[in-house]
């Protein structure tokens, strides 16, 4: 594997990742509202209509999985371009790439941006600035439900990467 090429790609996946985050979050943008923690979402539907956010409902499922197949389809890029033969090293890679996504979000996007960032404040809710710097929040689910969400695709790219090897 080639770290020169793993090393930009880390660079390129965080800041594709940032420009998704902030086109998916804030004002009346729903998309991403499953993310948010349970007070904000409370108080923003106090004045919208309210849209599924359970983990296993239908409209966070299928987010969930269309993300799920866009991480997929780049990472395969990724892992390949990075030189990954077979599947340990195409699912090592992606896992790797998930996890640092993961760490990345939870401590730039979520504790600094996120939390900082009136631009990410809900419609109505930009007055709970304690809901929006809850730390702890955004590190269970980078822990779980995260790491478990990363096996997905992490999968997905070793069975690719090993079927097109």
């Amino acid at each position: 594997m080639n770290i020169p090429v793993i090393l930009i790609e880390m660079l390129i996946f965080s800041i594709l990742f940032t420009v998704m985050c902030f086109k998916t979050s804030g004002k009346n943008n729903t998309v991403q509202i499953h993310n948010y923690p349970p007070e904000i979402q409370e108080e923003y539907f106090k004045t919208h209509e309210r849209v599924p956010t359970e983990p296993l409902s239908k409209r966070v499922v299928l987010t969930k999985g269309i993300a799920i197949l866009i991480f997929a389809a780049a990472l395969v890029v990724m892992a390949l371009l990075a030189g990954a033969q077979d599947f340990l090293q195409g699912f090592l890679f992606a896992f790797g790439m998930m996890a640092w996504i993961g760490a990345y979000d939870t401590f730039f996007i979520d504790w600094v941006l996120f939390a900082n960032m009136k631009r990410f404040r809900l419609e109505g809710t930009e007055h709970m600035d304690k809901a929006y710097h809850q730390k702890w929040f955004h590190l269970k689910g980078m822990l779980f439900p995260g790491i478990v969400f990363a096996l997905l695709p992490s999968a997905l790219v070793g069975v690719l990467v090993s079927i097109i090897k």
